[in-house]
């Protein structure tokens, strides 16, 4: 039985490919045949699956942190010359210690910077995965990083940061890198929220990145501020787009700056060629650390669940932890947390042997 097994991080135990590898393992002991597809949705690991998928090249690089602090960070180049920037490896949230987020002050600067070294390699075309930024600057460290300036009312250049935006009055792109007019610049995104407003960055993702309930307001006038800019400044209107308040508004940036914007995993799976692995499967295992609501909205396992059944091959998942009552779209979820007996601390520090028990496991009941 040929079984395709392609999931997402388990963050803060596996990474993609080690969680493909340790399901692949059960799926074999349960008699079956693995095909590994490590994939992504547009954050951390974006990087990682799609030179897995595609083949190339990762190099490391140093760069401005979401802090302002340099980084270490990677930028990835595929065999067929596309770039490819993960945002989380610049301007993540897990390169601030929770004690020190802090969104008014952190910028994507260091992301922009990543693009600036894609664009000296010359590709035809660039691929920005937004996912797990610590920030909520509207983009404006990435565009600052690419030769925009921004202004304040007294003509004054705007500080970094998110808390920066509500003085916002001029965007002034005349000195924009020439070399983005040459370059298709893809968003991959996980989200579909728009810039501002109750179901924007920052009222949605503002909290988890440290901001309270005034700092949420302050950011969120500041990105009302951004989309008036960036429709009158830059003949942008893009604030209501799908995407627009991906990583704290950056989607809303990249934009306007001539990106299109498509959902990471649809961007990962089509660099995999996932279509053709399906030939013959009998099932394809995808998972993450987390399944819920939020997973059916664009994470990755829905998109392999819906490209599996598209081309009539069942999709189970297995998780950390699942709190859906139906498991549609998934012909079934197992859990860790339900392997080891709601024990979450040996959930997470025994993945690995967990994930291949419970793939040893399905692939024997979905013999049968």
């Amino acid at each position: 039985m040929k079984v395709v097994v392609a999931p997402n991080a388990f963050k803060g135990s596996l990474s993609a490919v080690e969680a493909a590898d340790a399901i692949a393992l059960g799926v074999k002991a349960g008699g079956g045949s693995a095909l590994a597809v490590p994939v992504a949705d547009g954050g951390d690991g974006t990087l990682d699956a799609l030179v897995a998928a595609a083949g190339g090249t990762i190099m490391g690089v140093i760069c401005r942190g979401p802090m302002g602090i340099p980084v270490r960070a990677h930028l990835g180049r595929l065999t067929d010359g596309t770039g490819v920037v993960e945002m989380a490896q610049a301007s993540g949230l897990t390169l601030v210690p929770e004690r020190e987020r802090d969104p008014l002050k952190a910028t994507s600067f260091g992301t922009g910077e990543l693009i600036k070294g894609a664009l000296a390699r010359r590709p035809h075309h660039i691929v920005v995965g937004v996912g797990g930024s610590a920030t909520v600057d509207g983009g404006m460290g990435i565009a600052r990083a690419l030769g925009v300036r921004f202004f304040d009312g007294a003509g004054r250049e705007l500080d970094h940061g998110g808390g920066a935006l509500e003085k916002l009055a001029r965007i002034d792109a005349s000195r924009l890198d020439a070399r983005l007019g040459g370059v298709k610049l893809v968003v991959a995104s996980d989200v579909d929220v728009p810039l501002c407003g109750p179901e924007g960055a920052a009222y949605v993702f503002g909290p988890q990145k440290g901001a309270g309930p005034k700092q949420v307001e302050q950011l969120d006038r500041g990105l009302a501020k951004l989309a008036e800019r960036l429709a009158e400044d830059l003949d942008a209107d893009v604030a209501a787009r799908p995407g627009a308040g991906a990583a704290g508004g950056a989607g809303a940036m990249l934009m306007a700056l001539g990106a299109d914007l498509r959902r990471g995993i649809d961007v990962v799976l089509e660099a995999a060629g996932f279509g053709a692995k399906l030939d013959g499967a009998a099932l394809v295992i995808t998972g993450e650390g987390r399944i819920d609501e939020t997973t059916l909205a664009g994470k990755a396992p829905a998109g392999v669940a819906r490209a599996a059944t598209d081309a009539g091959v069942p999709c189970a998942a297995l998780a950390g932890e699942s709190d859906l009552a139906d498991p549609a779209p998934f012909v079934e979820i197992r859990t860790l947390l339900q392997l080891y007996e709601g024990d979450r601390r040996r959930a997470m520090e025994a993945a690995a042997q967990g994930l291949t028990a419970l793939a040893k496991s399905l692939t024997r009941d979905r013999a049968e």
